[in-house]
C-alpha cells in the first residue's frame, strides 16, 4: 500500500492530474526488446520531459548505436523505473522515433532533432502529448558519496524465486544486530523507491550508522529478482521475508538472535505474519501497518483521498456501493465483466470534468475508455488482490509475542490511524512489549505534509518528518 490501492470508480469530481498521474505510472515502467537502423548524430543520453494532461513527466533516454543497429534505454526516475528498454528505435531524416511496452497500451515518441535538442509528439492509450529531451552529459556513473560502513550485495531463494538485494554492515567487529525491509504492495526496488523518494535507503543508512546491519531487496520481478508479484499474494512475501532471515543469519557478522523486520504498508502486514511461522525474529516494527480488512482499507482509502480532490459525499457513496458490490461478486467468483457499464461511466465522468483543453489531449476516447476500465478489472482479479481483500491482519498481530512497534502518521490518507490505531492495540493487547504512536503531520511515507493527499508526495521534499528516524533507532537499540 505504498501506492494508493487502485479503487473501482473514481469520483466524479475528480482532478485531471489524479488521471495522468495514475495512467503514467501504470503505462511507463514496463519492458522489453530491440531496435533498428541508423546514425551516431543521436548516440548519447538526452534528457527531459513529457507533458500530458497538464502532468509533466521527467525522463531520460540514452541512445546506442552499433553494428549498424540503435538502441535505447530509458529512465523514469520518479517511478524508480531505470534502464527501461525501448523498441523499434530509429534515426532518419532528422526524426528520432522510440517505444516502449506499457501497461495501458504502447507508448510512443516521434520528434525532430536539431542540434542539442529533439522535440516532439508522445502518444499512448488514445492521448496525445509532447516531449523534449535536450543532450546530457556524457553517460557516466556519478560516484555516491562515502559512507562509513560496508555495502555487500547478497541473493537468496525462495523455492524456485531467486532474490538479490543490498546488505549494509556497520564498522567494527560483528557479530551485529539486523533489520530486513519489507516493502509495500506493488512491485518495488530495494530503496522502495517512490516519486524520487528512496525510503529505505535513508532507513538502512540511518540504522547501520547507528550499529545496525540492515537488508532490503528487490521484490519479485524487479531488479534482480525474478517472479511476479501480482501472482503472489501477502502470505508468499512472509516466507519470502523468512528466506531473507535464514540466509542472513548464517552471515558471520550478523547476530541470529537479534534479526527483525521493518515492514511499510502492506509490509507491515507481511512481517507479523511472518513472526507467526517462526521462532527466529527478535523484533518488528510496523510503518503505516493496517490491522483490519483489506476491503475495509479500500472503502475508507478511496473515501479519504476522494474528498481530499473535492468529491461530495453522494460521489463517495456511490463509489462505495459500486465498490461493494464488485467485492462481492469477485468473493463469489463471479465474472466481473458484467460491471463494464459502470466502470465506464466513471471514467466518462471523469474525461467530462478535464479543461477543454486537456480533454482535446485525448484522441480516442474509446480505446482510453476501455484500457482504463480492462486494468481495473485485471487489478482486481489477481490473486494478491483477491488474497488482500479478505485477509485479517489482527489473526497475526494477536499471535505476535516479540516486541513491537507500530508508527502511524497523523495525515496518512491510505492507512488511517483512526482506522487502525486502535484495533492494532487490542489485537497487540497481551504482548508485554508494544509501542504505538501517531506522528502528527505525517503523510503515508512519512514526510512532513500538508494534506496527507497522494497527490502531494511528489511535490513534498524527499526525506522524513523530523524525528522519525530516530524514533525508530532508539526503540531498536534500546531493544537489541
Amino acid at each position: 500500500m505504498s501506492r494508493p490501492a487502485r479503487t473501482t470508480l473514481r469520483a466524479k469530481t475528480s482532478r485531471l492530474h489524479r488521471a495522468a498521474a495514475a495512467l503514467l505510472a501504470a503505462g511507463l515502467v514496463t519492458t522489453p526488446a530491440f531496435a533498428q537502423t541508423s546514425s551516431h548524430e543521436v548516440d548519447g543520453r538526452w534528457e527531459g520531459a513529457l507533458s500530458i494532461l497538464g502532468t509533466e513527466l521527467a525522463f531520460s533516454v540514452t541512445i546506442t548505436t552499433a553494428d549498424g543497429a540503435v538502441t535505447g534505454k530509458m529512465d523514469i526516475p520518479s517511478q524508480g523505473a531505470l534502464g527501461l528498454d525501448l523498441i523499434e528505435v530509429s534515426y532518419e531524416a532528422s526524426r528520432l522515433h522510440f517505444e516502449l511496452q506499457g501497461g495501458p497500451g504502447l507508448a510512443v515518441w516521434d520528434g525532430l532533432h536539431d542540434g542539442d535538442t529533439v522535440e516532439g509528439e508522445f502518444t499512448q492509450a488514445g492521448m496525445t502529448g509532447t516531449f523534449r529531451i535536450d543532450r546530457g552529459e556524457a553517460s557516466e556513473e556519478v560516484a555516491e558519496e562515502p559512507v562509513p560502513y560496508r555495502q555487500e550485495e547478497l541473493s537468496f531463494e525462495n523455492g524456485d524465486i531467486h532474490f538479490k538485494g543490498t546488505l549494509t554492515l556497520p564498522e567494527g567487529q560483528g557479530p551485529f544486530p539486523a533489520a530486513v525491509m519489507i516493502t509495500g504492495s506493488g512491485p518495488q526496488d530495494r530503496d522502495e523507491m517512490l516519486v524520487g523518494f528512496r525510503p529505505f535507503r535513508v532507513i538502512a543508512d540511518h540504522l547501520t550508522r547507528l550499529g545496525v546491519a540492515v537488508y532490503r531487496y528487490d521484490d519479485r520481478g524487479v531488479g534482480g529478482s525474478s517472479g511476479n508479484v501480482a501472482t503472489a499474494t501477502t502470505s508468499d512475501f512472509a516466507d519470502d521475508v523468512l528466506a531473507a532471515v535464514e540466509m542472513l543469519a548464517g552471515h558471520g557478522e550478523i547476530d541470529r538472535d537479534r534479526i527483525g523486520l521493518i515492514g511499510h504498508s502492506e509490509g507491515g502486514v507481511v512481517a507479523p505474519l511472518a513472526a507467526t511461522r517462526s521462532e527466529d525474529l527478535a523484533y518488528i516494527v510496523l510503518v503505516a501497518g493496517t490491522s483490519v480488512t483489506g476491503e475495509e482499507i479500500i472503502y475508507e482509502q478511496a473515501a479519504l483521498i476522494a474528498r481530499a480532490v473535492g468529491a461530495s459525499e453522494d460521489d463517495i457513496e456511490d463509489q462505495t456501493r459500486l465498490q461493494r458490490r464488485m467485492f462481492e461478486a469477485l468473493r463469489n467468483g463471479e465474472d466481473l465483466e458484467r460491471f463494464r457499464a459502470d466502470l465506464e461511466a466513471g471514467v466518462r465522468e471523469q474525461l467530462e470534468a478535464m479543461t477543454p483543453e486537456d480533454r482535446a489531449a485525448i484522441n480516442d476516447v474509446e480505446q482510453f475508455t476501455n484500457l482504463r476500465v480492462n486494468a481495473q478489472i485485471s487489478q482486481l482479479e489477481t490473486p494478491w488482490f483477491r488474497y488482500f481483500l479478505t485477509y485479517d491482519p489482527a489473526d497475526a498481530l494477536r499471535q505476535t509475542t516479540i516486541p513491537v512497534l507500530a508508527l502511524f502518521g497523523s495525515l496518512d490518507l491510505q492507512v488511517a490511524p483512526a482506522q487502525n490505531r486502535d484495533p492494532m492495540a487490542e489485537a497487540l493487547g497481551s504482548n508485554p512489549d508494544v509501542t504505538i504512536e501517531v506522528i502528527e503531520g505525517a503523510n503515508h511515507l512519512f514526510q512532513a505534509a500538508e494534506t496527507g493527499s497522494p497527490t502531494e508526495y511528489e511535490t513534498l521534499e524527499k526525506a522524513f518528518i523530523p524525528g522519525f528516524l530516530e524514533i525508530i533507532s532508539d526503540w531498536i537499540l534500546a531493544r537489541m
